[in-house]
């Protein structure tokens, strides 16, 4: 009994060492994040990005103007063209005489509530896909990088487009919203990219002295997966995440202004950017297009200058070189 209340006790010894460590790496690496310039950039205009997101229903309620509401009486002309900004209309008015700012505020929530959970599916799959092909190779790895070859053949707006037209039932009406079929299609083509590269990062470490340890004491493969090479390759996973968002968001916004992704009157910034561009109304009111157009190059900027500053910290690769 003594021998084994002494195994249990350096047991617990090894487990609050390795808690101890995790913390303090932890702590390391949230101290570098803060000292890097990018990343504070970058997180400065995520955070006004999501913030003016998360405040679109206050601002619509200041203003008193819904994101789909029109007010032709006062935000259009006598010639029925929009009105430039002033303190009713911030950013001025659309076509349809409806606030650009509050639209573009809710196109912000439509972008994010998109992007962020595709991005996201795409990454797990495409993490698990990459775990198991890069491990058990052989085989299974010239299966799934075929599989993944042919996903990677298809372009991505004529396959949207294929995609989204079948969305309607014989009455022509949508049978699943459109949102969700987005972020259905942008998974389907971005999981692919996590894939090889969670393949690539596997396929080093299954050879790499820790992994050959842990086969040589007899732990199971799940247990080498989850314990040993994903805790080492997530931090790689995690900046290609960061990478990945923005060229979704760009996705959204191309699927909705081909007029497939989000439809109108519902703000998005792909429809409000398509809107102006269809009755050139920008050419006299330039907000109609720059308000939805600066908040998405303001988005895709932010997050490339997080990626960048996570890459900076995180990325081992990056390191090393």
């Amino acid at each position: 009994m003594a021998e084994i209340r002494a195994i249990a006790a350096l047991g617990d010894d090894v487990l609050q060492g390795r808690n101890e460590v995790v913390r303090s790496y932890a702590s390391l690496v949230v101290g570098a994040l803060l000292c890097d310039r990018s990343f504070r950039i970058g997180a400065l205009i995520i955070a006004f990005v999501v913030a003016g997101a998360l405040l679109a229903p206050l601002a619509a309620w200041l203003l008193g103007h819904g994101p789909t509401e029109q007010f032709r009486n006062t935000a259009l002309t006598e010639m029925g063209l929009p009105t430039g900004p002033t303190l009713e209309f911030p950013l001025g008015a659309d076509g349809n005489g409806r606030d650009v700012l509050v639209r573009t505020l809710y196109g912000a929530r439509v972008s994010l509530a998109i992007a962020i959970p595709a991005t996201t599916l795409a990454m797990i799959i495409g993490t698990a896909v990459g775990l198991i092909s890069g491990f058990l190779a052989g085989r299974v790895d010239r299966i799934v990088s075929q599989v993944i070859d042919v996903a990677l053949s298809f372009p991505f707006i004529v396959t949207a487009l294929s995609l989204l037209s079948l969305n309607r039932g014989s009455d022509g009406k949508v049978l699943v919203p459109p949102s969700l079929v987005v972020v259905l299609i942008i998974t389907l083509f971005s999981w692919t990219y996590f894939a090889r590269l969670t393949r690539g990062l596997v396929l080093v470490l299954r050879r790499s002295p820790l992994v050959e340890a842990a086969q040589t004491i007899g732990a199971s493969k799940a247990r080498i997966i989850v314990r040993e090479i994903l805790p080492n390759i997530a931090p790689v996973i995690l900046v290609y995440w960061a990478v990945q968002l923005p060229t979704n968001i760009v996705a959204e916004a191309t699927l909705s202004f081909l007029g497939v992704g989000v439809q109108a009157p519902q703000p998005s910034w792909g429809n409000m950017i398509a809107e102006a561009q269809r009755s050139s109304l920008y050419q006299l009111q330039p907000w109609f297009l720059l308000g939805p157009g600066i908040a998405l190059f303001l988005t895709v900027a932010g997050f490339n200058t997080l990626s960048a500053g996570l890459r900076n910290v995180l990325d081992p690769h990056r390191h090393s070189g």
